[in-house]
Order: C-alpha cells, then structure tokens, then sequence
C-alpha cells in the first residue's frame, strides 16, 4: 500500500489491470483493463477522489491466483471546489427570467420600434416574474443606466407587490440612479406617486429611509422632502416610532439647507423633551 501523500490537494490511485472492478465515489462501476487514454485524462480533470473497494471476493481471488499477473498505473488526481459554490460578487446573481425580461425590455430600443413606450407588452413581460426577480432585473437596469425601464419595473413592483418591507430601499436604489442621471423632476414624481399610494413611510426601515432622505436631499428638490417629512408624521415618526439619529441628522440637515425653519424646530420641540442631548448633539454636528 502505497504511503499517503502529504499534500492533500494531489492524490495517487492505483489502478490494477486485472478483470477486478472497483467503485467511484458517485456509484459508477469501470474496469480497469479497460481504462483508456482518454478516460485517464478525464479521471484526471475529475474532482471526486476514487475509493477502491480491495476486499471484494473477486479481487482476493485474483490476488491469490498464481497466474494473476498485476501491473500498476497511478492517475493523479487534483481535489477540486464542489458543486453549489455561491456567486462570485454577492448579490448579483440574476436568474434566468430576469435576465431575459431586461434583454427583452431593452430590445425594443435598441431596434427603434414602438414597443418601449407600449404598456402591454412591458406588462406583459413583467408579468411572469417573481419579486425577487423583479427587484433583481430593476437594479441590473439602474446599473446600466435604463432609468426609464427601471421605473416602469418599479411600477410593476408598487402594483403587485404593495406595501412591502424593502419598498423604501428600492426607492432609494431609484432615487439614487434618478440623481446621478440628472433626473432630478423624475425624482418629485417618484415622491408623489409614493404620496398618493395613500400609505405612510414605514419608519421601521430606518436605512432605506436614510437613504431615501440622502438622496432627494442630494437632488435639491426641497417640495419633495417636505413631503417625506409630512408622510414620516403620518407614519407615527416621533411618537410610536424609535427615532433613528442618523435620519433626524439628514432630515435637520436638508431642512435647514432650504430654509424650512419652521419644520426644524417643530422636530426640535417634539423630539427635545424626549431626546434633548440627541437633538443638541445632532445640532452640534450640523452646525
């Protein structure tokens, strides 16, 4: 029996050629003798490590046998990753579905027909997708710049799937890509259209809505953080909802910076007799 190698990642397997079988990790059967020059080299590329099954009956018989003449042959083989390995960036793994849906949303523009601006035939290909899908195929447009068909996705998301956790976080995504396009007018109808849902901000996403303030505050679009102030309000801000420093921060911030002075120290009167250290730290920070 032939001394194990000390390095792990390349082992040697002998083979017999004599009319004995032995087994493979995945329950396939071959014969030795029959060992080609192209099945050692797939053996070779194989990253299954093969177990030799030596105390079958036929195997001592032969081994015993005085005619039984033996011969080896030792094929390395390399250990390699497994299957099932996760994607090389995390989070952007699109399945397939989503994959088509962008290429067939974006195939329409790049033939010059009318179908872009066709609601049945976006509908049509959304359709058919999950959430997760859909949320994966807007991102990959916003990624490569196709604001356009990535609000139309965004309809798609408010319309099937309302009122969901992460909504705040994927308007932001939106409102974000919106700013660094100079889109700054589709960044007060995505505001108003999130206005007229007739739901207020989920203050319990405390990042998607930092972000969201971030980036409608970077926009200078002023009418539009006052309306994400009021809809905060509605929303139970600062009196059933943990106040968040990071959002009261952005929000004083933005705030001040438009001259909305009245709405500044209704945050302050409201938030001061419960949290006046926070709100002079805050004020400290700014200034």
């Amino acid at each position: 029996m032939q001394r194990k190698s000390k390095d792990l990642k390349l082992k040697q397997i002998p083979l017999f050629s004599t009319s004995s079988q032995y087994r493979l990790l995945d329950s396939f059967t071959i014969s030795p003798s029959s060992v080609s020059p192209l099945m050692a080299a797939t053996l070779l590329k194989s990253s299954y490590n093969l177990f030799i099954r030596r105390n079958s009956p036929i195997s001592r018989s032969l081994t015993h046998s005085p005619a039984a003449t033996i011969s080896h042959c030792y094929l390395p083989v390399r250990c390699g990753p497994r299957d099932g390995r996760g994607p090389l960036v995390k989070g952007r793994t699109l399945s397939i579905e989503a994959i088509q849906a962008v290429q067939t949303l974006k195939r329409p523009r790049r033939s010059n027909t009318a179908a872009v601006d066709d609601l049945s035939f976006i509908d049509k290909t959304l359709s058919r997708l999950i959430k997760s899908d859909l949320v994966a195929a807007l991102r990959e447009l916003l990624r490569q710049g196709e604001c356009a068909l990535a609000l139309r996705v965004l309809a798609a998301i408010r319309s099937e799937y309302p009122g969901g956790a992460d909504y705040l976080a994927i308007c932001a995504d939106v409102a974000h890509a919106l700013a660094r396009g100079g889109e700054a007018d589709a960044i007060d109808e995505l505001v108003a259209e999130l206005e007229s849902d007739g739901t207020a901000v989920d203050c319990g996403d405390k990042k998607g809505l930092g972000r969201l303030l971030t980036a409608v505050i970077g926009a200078e679009r002023r009418e539009s953080t006052v309306r994400i102030y009021q809809m905060m309000r509605k929303g139970g801000w600062g009196s059933t909802c943990t106040v968040n420093d990071h959002t009261v921060k952005v929000l004083i911030r933005g705030l001040r910076r438009f001259g909305e002075v009245s709405l500044v120290e209704e945050i302050e009167k409201e938030l001061g007799g419960a949290f006046p250290k926070k709100i002079n730290e805050i004020e400290s920070l700014i200034l």
